[in-house]
């Protein structure tokens, strides 16, 4: 008997040590409460994340926020956060790559988040992952009340809630996970509030008109997903954390970029031009501002290699696999130019723009070659050479720290006949058919049949050697299981 009341006595002090903290009403999770927590709740979004990453910091405050109203509605769905640099082996057991890095948990099986990250958007991405895709709403007060309680609120009328319009719409509703839903008799009182007289999908929004209704097409679900899509964004958004996501996951893949100062006096009337123009290409084209007096804005600014006298200035770019920009013919943005530029490029009548620097005079004087765009093809493809080229960025710390060792790999090469060491600045110079995602990527061009070959190993002189000497074989799927902070990447 004394030994099942020690038992008891360790196994209450364990649990006691083990219960789970809240910090701003966000569980505190460990390796030792992780499961435990799981079991006890049957949603959980858990955010894996590090105390020094920027990101985290910027999503702290909204995840309380959310953790805050989830509590005050007395939701099911609990908010959870894990220091993946302490809780090691929970990282690696979620494969956390990178932070913050969000998992959904419901009934202990994870999948990932691919919300916003704002206290909105967070809980309306939860809300819709635990309850039905659209609100059924049969009362008047209750559409009331869903409408003013989101800043976008989506309502579908059918006059067969069965029917194939309303099945369209609902599978619309169920993927999309960024708005709230719901859905009413087309011969209701909320259908008659909402001056609604047959199937109809009505849009309420807190900006621009403040309303868009579909009345036709609505048995083709990809027509109401691109009427949402068209309307659910301001007809002009402006750039920053919270809406950057929005812009570039979207349904919209072509957008044209207003590089412009909200402190000058033309900003409002760039605005009400380009809000115009915009009404006219919705759902085809998307019209982004981006505030040039934003200290964070510079290094896009410099991705698009416009100078200060291009400012204010467009681009557009069109997102697919790969990302294309296309400069327009004149600088500024008159609204002839805008129509003019929008017109062409969803004519396809422009070639995407690739950016180059003019081939410095002394570009082969040192050890390390000097690429640029013209230059390109005729150093790195010599189909008589191995060329070896570092892409880099001038403000990557990486590449800073790389500088000394390129150098002494280029001495050592600098005497070959086959084998040339080079650099380009990617943030001045881009090629049609060499995409880089982050600084500094080093590529081999080999000779002969021009093969490319991605180099990931150590960043040492002995390694670069290794590769090189071996035709380009060691080193080039090289990858340290420590490294929890890869060394040689910062993102474009």
């Amino acid at each position: 008997m004394k030994y099942l009341i020690l038992l008891a006595i360790v196994a209450t002090s364990v649990f006691a040590d083990e219960k789970v903290e809240k910090e701003e009403g966000v569980l505190v999770l460990t390796e030792k409460n992780f499961d435990q927590a799981l079991a006890d709740n049957e949603f959980v979004l858990v955010e894996f994340y590090a105390p020094w990453c920027g990101h985290c910091k910027a999503l702290a405050p909204e995840y309380a926020k959310a953790a805050g109203l989830l509590a005050e509605k007395d939701s099911p769905v609990k908010l959870g956060k894990v220091d993946a640099t302490i809780e090691s082996k929970l990282g690696e057991r979620f494969e956390v790559r990178g932070y913050p890095t969000l998992k959904f948990f419901r009934n202990g099986k994870p999948m990932d988040y691919n919300g916003g990250r704002t206290a909105d958007t967070i809980i309306t991405w939860v809300e819709k992952k635990t309850g039905p895709p659209a609100v059924t709403l049969e009362a008047v007060d209750a559409a009331k009340k869903f409408v003013e309680d989101n800043e976008i609120a989506i309502l579908g009328f059918f006059a067969d809630l069965e029917g194939e319009a309303a099945k369209a719409y609902l599978e619309i509703a169920a993927t999309n996970d960024e708005h709230k839903f719901g859905i009413a008799k087309a011969d209701g009182d909320v259908a008659t509030e909402y001056e609604v007289k047959s199937d109809a999908i009505v849009l309420m929004k807190k900006f621009d008109e403040g309303r868009a209704d579909l009345t036709e097409g609505l048995t083709d679900a990809e027509a109401v997903g691109k009427f949402i899509a068209g309307n659910a964004l301001p007809l002009v958004v402006e750039f920053n954390h919270e809406t950057a996501q929005k812009i570039f996951s979207g349904e919209i893949k072509s957008h044209l970029l207003m590089f412009v100062s909200k402190k000058s006096d033309e900003y409002k009337t760039q605005l009400e031009t380009a809000r115009s123009i915009a009404k006219e290409y919705k759902g085809q084209m998307l019209f982004v501002s981006i505030d040039t007096d934003e200290e964070d804005h510079k290094r896009i600014i410099e991705f698009f290699g416009m100078k200060e006298d291009e400012l204010p200035g467009m681009r557009i770019i069109k997102l697919a696999e790969d990302m294309a920009k296309f400069q327009p013919p004149v600088a500024g943005l008159a609204e002839a130019d805008i129509r003019s530029f929008v017109s062409d490029f969803l004519e396809g009548k422009l070639k995407a723009h690739l950016l180059s620097e003019d081939v410095p005079e002394d570009w082969d004087a040192k050890p390390v070659k000097v690429l640029v765009g013209k230059n390109f093809e005729q150093v790195a493809k010599d189909t008589t050479k191995d060329v070896l080229v570092e892409f880099y960025a001038p403000w990557c710390g990486h590449c800073k720290q790389l500088v000394p060792t390129w150098d002494k790999l280029g001495e050592k090469f600098a005497d070959s006949e086959d084998i040339i060491i080079a650099k380009m600045d990617s943030t001045a110079n881009e090629l049609e058919d060499v995409k880089i995602q982050g600084f500094p990527t080093i590529k081999l061009f080999k000779k002969g049949d021009n093969k490319v070959v991605d180099y990931n190993g150590e960043r040492t002189l002995e390694g670069f050697v290794k590769f090189l000497e071996s035709g380009g074989s060691d080193g080039a799927a090289w990858e340290d299981p420590d490294d929890e902070e890869p060394e040689g990447h910062d993102e474009l």
